[in-house]
């Protein structure tokens, strides 16, 4: 099964990002340890890590204060 990335806004409301698949749960993680700055700059507040349509976990992108 496919993972992918789910992107929201801090309303929690699905916003655009990239389309990318990975054809595992730790390709999609090294993905976005390498991107999230890139994300959180482009008004993406947290993302959520899904297979298929099932939420693995969901996590914010700003870093701690």
């Amino acid at each position: 099964m496919p993972w992918n990335w789910r992107y929201e806004d801090a309303d929690g409301k699905p916003v655009d990002g990239p389309q990318e698949s990975f054809p595992s749960q730790a390709d999609a993680e090294s993905w976005v340890g390498q991107s999230w700055r890139e994300l959180a700059g482009a008004g993406v507040v947290s993302v959520a890590l899904c297979e298929d349509e099932r939420v693995e976990y969901t996590m914010g992108l700003r870093p701690a204060e």
